[in-house]
């Protein structure tokens, strides 16, 4: 007489999940770079809006006082002195600081990257009293 057949085992074994653990950590591996990547892009964003905020209250300054503001204060900012910090999600990410020189009419404001962020290709931010944008980074297509 024959024993009764036995159930399939049910479950992985070891291999198989080795082999999934090995796929979701390459997955990982490629994701990771591109998202930390997305996260700069942001903060450049954010950085880029602070410089533009920052010339747009110059500009009004400009029009009722015949000068360059040189205090944040001036700006209705609540620091009273430069630089200030535009803060992202996770931190501060830039640092704003303005240069002033009322005897040419002239002003060129600079966003330049703090902690994580020092690692991005695009490094500090410039945009003058002309409106002029550059940057010192390696890569013109940043602004």
């Amino acid at each position: 007489m024959r024993p009764p057949p036995q159930p399939a085992p049910r479950g992985f074994s070891l291999i198989e999940l080795m082999v999934a653990v090995a796929i979701v950590a390459l997955l990982a591996s490629l994701a990771y770079p591109s998202y930390l990547q997305q996260i700069r892009k942001g903060r450049r964003a954010d950085a880029k809006q602070a410089l533009l905020d920052l010339a747009a209250r110059q500009e009004r300054f400009y029009t009722v006082n015949n000068r360059w503001a040189t205090t944040p204060a001036d700006l209705g900012y609540a620091p009273a002195d430069f630089p200030l910090d535009v803060q992202s999600a996770g931190g501060l990410s830039y640092r704003l600081t303005i240069n002033v020189d009322n005897s040419t009419g002239s002003y060129t404001a600079t966003a330049a990257p703090q902690g994580p962020q020092q690692a991005d290709t695009c490094a500090s931010f410039i945009l003058d009293h002309m409106g002029l944008q550059s940057v010192t980074g390696n890569d013109e297509r940043c602004w």
